[in-house]
């Protein structure tokens, strides 16, 4: 299981040709039910994920990045700061922090079930707010586009190049 798992996350990278052809919603519902068991913050689960795969909803999409790749599909994940828990002693929320876990976890089933995706974070949070109008309380974290590779597509020349974990690991101190 650790060794498939492994090899899923070398395998997956960010897609950024797609095929045109669109993503089912069952397996999109696949994918969602993979965020919904991410950890969050005491559980208290304040990840908003609006699903966009209209024509029109990714015009939208597209006024508000230039990252989206012609991807027939994209989930806007948010988390909503009233839902969020806080740490006591700083009130630091932990919305950004579940939010990307979501995604994490969306990311890996999607590449499980064949779906590319890439996290879009170049987006103009405004324009997200404006054009899909959102609540004030929601706060747009990561937009990860998404369909089925197309024939040529390839991971970014950089993406197998990994520091040692001597460079990045430290035990006890740094």
């Amino acid at each position: 299981m650790y060794e498939e798992f492994m090899r899923l996350a070398a395998e997956r990278y960010s897609v950024r040709r797609f095929d045109g052809r669109s993503v089912e919603r069952p397996v999109i519902e696949k994918i969602l039910r993979a965020g919904q068991l991410a950890p969050t913050g005491c559980n208290n689960q304040p990840q908003r994920i609006l699903v966009i795969d209209a024509p029109e909803s990714l015009e939208k999409l597209r006024r508000c990045t230039k990252c989206h790749f012609d991807a027939p599909a994209a989930l806007l994940v948010c988390h909503d700061r009233e839902a969020c828990w806080k740490r006591p002693y700083d009130g630091k929320l932990s919305g950004d922090i579940d939010a990307s876990i979501v995604a994490t976890h969306m990311m890996l089933a999607a590449a499980a079930l064949g779906v590319g995706t890439t996290w879009v974070m170049h987006f103009i949070p405004e324009a997200v707010r404006q054009e899909f109008s959102l609540p004030e309380r929601l706060e747009p974290t990561a937009l990860l586009v998404m369909g089925y590779p197309a024939g040529d597509a390839a991971p970014y020349p950089g993406h197998l190049t990994r520091r040692e974990l001597e460079e990045t690991v430290f035990y006890n101190e740094l």
